[in-house]
């Protein structure tokens, strides 16, 4: 049975724009696997890591921490699993002073976890996850992209890197910016979304195995 992660980051919960966008990209993931199963994670109560995981991560070995059944080592634990069955992984987040908000980032700092999601080797380090299909819906008050960007773009780079970092490489982006602009703006930038994503998955074609390939 495909499954399809769906984080929900925004403290508006389904009221956020990012939650919209990010309902759309599943509509068009469920289209091509109508069997699907959704799992609908809002992260917005995670809480932050506590010191019995923060010393087990900081450790060079293995220690007895890391086998709690408590505290974070135990959430960290089950949101890594939710993770790792997914199929597909559709991020909703809005951009938080050019870069993820609070929940997301408590999200991953219980899911990239040393000796777990990655490994330190001598090259660097190597991620443990096997790869698949993520999708960021992100939303912003301003524009931080293309010729009228008016503010960094943090959030963007992070995500690849840190998701990277646990072997999620294949990661999608799509934006609805500008929304504190106006009624106009928002219009126009929910238009763009919606044609990038019709664009993106019109490009694929789902064969007999389930895979999805670039259609020829």
């Amino acid at each position: 049975m495909t499954k399809v992660l769906q984080l929900i980051c925004s403290p508006r919960g389904q009221a956020s724009e990012s939650y919209r966008l990010s309902q759309k990209l599943v509509g068009h993931l469920l289209d091509r696997e109508p069997t699907a199963t959704v799992i609908v994670r809002p992260i917005s109560g995670v809480p932050d890591i506590d010191e019995s995981y923060a010393t087990a991560l900081g450790a060079t070995e293995r220690s007895s921490l890391e086998m709690s059944v408590e505290g974070s080592m135990s959430r960290s634990e089950e949101l890594i699993q939710e993770l790792e069955s997914a199929d597909f992984v559709v991020i909703a987040t809005p951009m938080h002073n050019f870069t993820v908000p609070a929940a997301l980032k408590a999200w991953i700092d219980h899911v990239v976890r040393v000796r777990r999601t990655f490994d330190v080797t001598a090259q660097g380090k190597l991620g443990a996850l096997r790869d698949r299909p993520v999708f960021v819906a992100v939303s912003s008050g301003g524009r931080f992209s293309g010729d009228r960007a008016h503010q960094p773009d943090f959030l963007t780079p992070y995500l690849k890197a840190i998701l990277g970092t646990i072997g999620l490489h294949d990661l999608t982006f799509f934006s609805v910016e500008g929304s504190a602009l106006g009624p106009d703006a928002l219009v126009a930038a929910r238009t763009k979304a919606d044609q990038a994503m019709q664009r993106f998955f019109l490009r694929f074609a789902r064969n007999s195995t389930g895979v999805f390939q670039q259609a020829v």
